[in-house]
């Protein structure tokens, strides 16, 4: 895994402990591969928050229809470096 892949999961991880309020979570402990809505209780309107912070984070547009394909950081993290590349 790339340098900048560990990084995105590593920021997108601070932004869900940061919006969803997980106190006892840290960056370094919050494991990526966790499905978000079974294993953290992320619900759609959290999803919906945390894609407007990675809007506003990344530049990048997340389509309402792909909330249901971002079960976990990894996947988010790989979402976004494509939509970048994408971009480019």
């Amino acid at each position: 895994m790339s340098n900048h892949t560990n990084q995105t999961i590593a920021r997108i991880s601070e932004i869900i402990i940061d919006e969803l309020k997980l106190e006892d979570v840290t960056p370094e402990t919050f494991d990526a591969d966790l499905d978000l809505v079974d294993e953290v209780g992320v619900d759609s309107m959290d999803l919906a928050t945390v894609a407007l912070v990675l809007r506003d984070e990344y530049g990048i547009r997340i389509d309402e229809d792909d909330y249901p394909k971002l079960t976990t950081v990894r996947i988010i993290a790989e979402y976004i470096i494509d939509k970048q590349n994408s971009n480019e």
